[in-house]
């Protein structure tokens, strides 16, 4: 986990963007579309189209740096249809590597 500042603003695309983009091309979409300052010092995350890898995007003040993984899925425990059928979700986890 890599802690935030609180001053720092993260801003999450919630549509899915074109993965074969460089920094360049999310700074200007980010411009374009989302109407964001890419130079502001936001962290700025884009996902692909299957939502299961990422791209973050940031100004460190002297370029932009661009960092992507692959999201997986790690099963901690009953889940899916054994969680509704518990009700509560009473030992349900789902998270994200």
């Amino acid at each position: 986990m890599i802690p935030v500042p609180p001053d720092v603003r993260v801003l999450i695309a919630t549509r899915p963007v074109d993965f074969r983009k460089g920094a360049d091309s999310l700074a200007a979409l980010a411009k374009e579309t989302l109407g964001q300052d890419p130079f502001s010092g936001a962290v700025l995350v884009f996902r692909s189209r299957r939502a299961d890898r990422v791209k973050i995007l940031v100004w460190d003040g002297s370029g932009l740096v661009l960092v992507w993984d692959a999201v997986r899925e790690v099963d901690a425990g009953p889940s899916g249809a054994a969680c509704a059928r518990q009700g509560t979700g009473t030992g349900c986890k789902r998270g994200l590597t």
